[in-house]
C-alpha cells in the first residue's frame, strides 16, 4: 500500500464516526437558517422595496415561474440524471465498485456506517478521485460554461448593466427554491436523493458528502447576494464597453481556475497539501494548484487581448488568475466557490478605484 492510499485511510479513521455525524448535523442546520433568511429577505425586499439594493428587484410572473421550472426539470432533472447514470457507469466499470458499495456510495450516508477506509482498502483511490471529479465537473461545468458564453456575448453586445451579478435577482430567487430543494432531500436515500446529489458529492468526502455540497450550495446562495451590492459599485468606477471583461474576470477565472485545479489535482497530482475543509479526506496538490493558476492566466490575457485592451488590464487578469489560485488553495473545502468569485469582484473593484479613478 503506498504513502498516499495509507495516509488518506489514516485520515478517514482518525476522525470519529460521532464527530462526522454532528458536523453533517450542524452544516444541515446552517444550511437551513441561511437559506430560511436569505428568502425572508428576498421576499421582504420583492414586495415593500426594502433592501433591494441588496437583494434585487424579484418580479413574481409567469416568465420567472417558468424559467425555474424549465431549470429545475433540465438541470437537476434530466442533467442530474445523466451524470448520475455516468457516474455510477464509471464506479462500476472504471473503479470495479459492486453493486452494494455503489448502493452505499450513492445513499444520504447517513442512515448506515460508511466506511471510507474500506473502500479506499477495495478500490483505487486514483479511480475514485477520477470519477469524483468527472461526475462532478460534468454535471456542472458543461451547462456552466455554456451559460458563461452566452451571458459574455449577450453583456458584450448590450453592455448589460447586471453583469457582476450574471443572472440578476431573479436566479438569485431561484437559487434559494432549489436550495430547498437539495435541503429536503438531504436524508433521502434511493432514487430521487441519488439523482439530486449523486453526481456532485464525493465520495472521497465520506460520510461528509451530502454535507460538503450542501454547504457549497449555501454559500453560492450567499455569493449571489452579495455581487449585487458589488456590482453596483463596478458599474460606477468602469465603462459600459469593460463591462463584458469584468464578468470574464469574475466568473469566467473562477470557472477556469477551480475546474482546471480539481482535473489536475485528480488526474495526476500527488495530495499532499492538508488543507481544512468538510470531508473525511482534505487535500490537495501542487500540481491541481498550478494546473488552475496557469489556466486562470491564459483565460484572462486571452479575454483582454480579445478586448485589445492596454497593459494595466493585462495585469489585472494576471492578479485576479493568482487571487483565485490561492484562494481556491487556502480557502476551507465547501467554501471556496464564494472566495473565489467574491475574490475576484473585490480584486476588480481595487484595480478600478485605483486605476479606473
Amino acid at each position: 500500500m503506498n504513502d498516499i492510499l495509507a495516509s488518506a485511510i489514516t485520515t478517514a479513521i482518525i476522525t470519529p464516526v460521532g464527530d462526522r455525524e454532528r458536523l453533517a448535523v450542524r452544516i444541515f442546520r446552517f444550511a437551513v437558517a441561511v437559506n430560511l433568511a436569505l428568502t425572508v429577505f428576498a421576499l421582504v425586499a420583492a414586495f415593500t422595496g426594502f433592501g433591494n439594493r441588496i437583494a434585487g428587484q424579484y418580479l413574481f410572473n409567469s416568465e420567472a415561474a417558468g424559467r425555474f421550472l424549465f431549470s429545475l426539470i433540465v438541470f437537476n432533472g434530466i442533467w442530474a440524471l445523466i451524470w448520475f447514470g455516468v457516474k455510477n457507469l464509471l464506479l462500476a466499470k472504471f473503479v470495479g465498485m459492486s453493486r452494494d458499495d455503489r448502493r452505499l456510495v450513492f445513499s444520504s450516508r447517513m442512515s448506515q456506517p460508511f466506511n471510507l477506509a474500506g473502500l479506499l482498502a477495495r478500490y483505487p483511490e486514483r479511480r475514485i478521485r477520477i470519477t469524483d471529479m468527472i461526475g462532478r465537473r460534468g454535471r456542472f461545468i458543461t451547462l456552466a460554461m455554456a451559460g458563461f458564453y452566452f451571458l459574455y456575448a449577450d453583456i458584450a453586445a448590450k453592455h448589460s448593466d447586471n453583469f457582476a451579478s450574471a443572472f440578476g435577482p431573479q436566479t438569485v430567487f431561484d437559487a434559494m427554491l432549489t436550495n430547498w430543494l437539495f435541503i429536503a432531500l438531504f436524508y433521502v436515500n434511493g432514487f430521487l436523493g441519488a439523482m439530486f446529489y449523486g453526481a456532485q458529492t464525493r465520495v472521497m468526502d465520506g460520510m461528509l458528502g451530502r454535507a460538503n455540497c450542501l454547504l457549497i450550495l449555501t454559500f453560492w446562495a450567499l455569493f449571489k447576494f452579495a455581487l449585487i451590492p458589488i456590482g453596483g459599485q463596478l458599474q460606477v468606477l468602469y465603462a459600459p464597453e469593460h463591462f463584458a471583461l469584468l464578468f470574464a474576470f469574475i466568473w469566467g477565472t473562477y470557472l477556469v481556475v477551480d475546474t482546471l485545479s480539481e482535473v489536475g489535482g485528480s488526474l495526476y497530482g500527488t495530495m499532499k497539501i492538508k488543507v481544512r475543509g468538510v470531508g473525511d479526506v482534505n487535500r490537495k496538490s501542487i500540481a491541481g494548484t498550478v494546473t488552475g493558476l496557469v489556466g486562470g492566466i491564459v483565460f484572462g490575457v486571452g479575454i483582454v487581448l480579445l478586448n485589445h485592451l492596454p497593459g494595466p488590464f493585462i495585469a489585472l487578469a494576471v492578479t485576479v488568475a493568482v487571487t483565485s489560485s490561492l484562494l481556491e488553495l487556502y480557502s476551507p473545502r465547501g467554501t471556496d466557490d464564494f472566495t473565489m468569485a467574491t475574490g475576484n469582484a473585490l480584486v476588480c473593484w481595487a484595480f478600478g478605484l485605483w486605476v479606473m479613478h
